[in-house]
């Protein structure tokens, strides 16, 4: 018997499982790729707001810090009226429209060149308008009847801004005199971080101390 030698097939190609398998393998491949490149763009862009957030509540923080420290012994005047009593008010009527408010002069007003025709004080107010902490100011310090506050929103996502104000080594909510205190402490209580409270040194007027008649000469 002879034995033909049948020749070899020289290009041997892929079967289709073996194609569905790579073609399954390359999907599972891209998947993961796309899931995480998803991740990292989402983890970048909260990373991004919570940086621009935390920006915005130091940058509210630091204005403030800055107009108490300079925080003026001169009386409010709204809308032309007599000077109310007192250097710190809180609640009053004219300057803010919220029971969440709180206003003082300030000094330090910087007018380079004296280019406006005003001086180097500020009435100053800051209040809560629909869960935004605005900075409210009069281009001179005494506003007259009818003229408008210029507003600045500062903080947003607010739910609840109060003072209090530290007199005779104690915190207390209210000013019963007409001093400035020691120290003045914001608190807010923000949506996203809680309540977060600063308090600032003011230049304030130290307690009066109880003298001894029998020590008298």
């Amino acid at each position: 018997m002879s034995i033909i030698n049948q020749p070899k097939n020289k290009h041997g190609g892929f079967t289709l499982l073996e194609v569905l398998i790579a073609m399954t393998i390359f999907a599972l491949i891209s998947l993961a790729g796309v899931t995480i490149l998803d991740t990292v763009i989402k983890s970048e862009d909260n990373s991004q707001q919570r940086m621009a957030r935390l920006n915005e509540i130091q940058r509210a923080f630091l204005i403030m810090e800055r107009d108490f420290i300079q925080l003026a012994r001169r009386s409010v005047r709204v809308d032309g009226e007599k000077p109310l009593a007192g250097f710190i008010h809180v609640d009053i009527q004219g300057f803010t429209d919220s029971a969440d408010a709180i206003a003082f002069v300030r000094g330090g007003w910087t007018n380079p060149g004296l280019i406006m025709p005003r001086g180097d004080m500020q009435s100053v107010a800051y209040q809560l308008n629909n869960d935004t902490l605005e900075r409210w100011h009069f281009n001179f310090v005494d506003a007259v009847a009818g003229q408008e506050a210029k507003k600045r929103p500062l903080l947003t996502q607010v739910k609840q801004l109060s003072f209090e104000f530290y007199v005779g080594k104690k915190w207390q909510k209210e000013l019963t005199e007409e001093m400035i205190p020691q120290a003045i402490a914001v608190e807010v209580e923000l949506e996203d971080y809680g309540v977060i409270r600063r308090e600032f040194l003011l230049p304030g007027d130290a307690p009066e101390s109880k003298t001894n008649d029998k020590g008298k000469r």
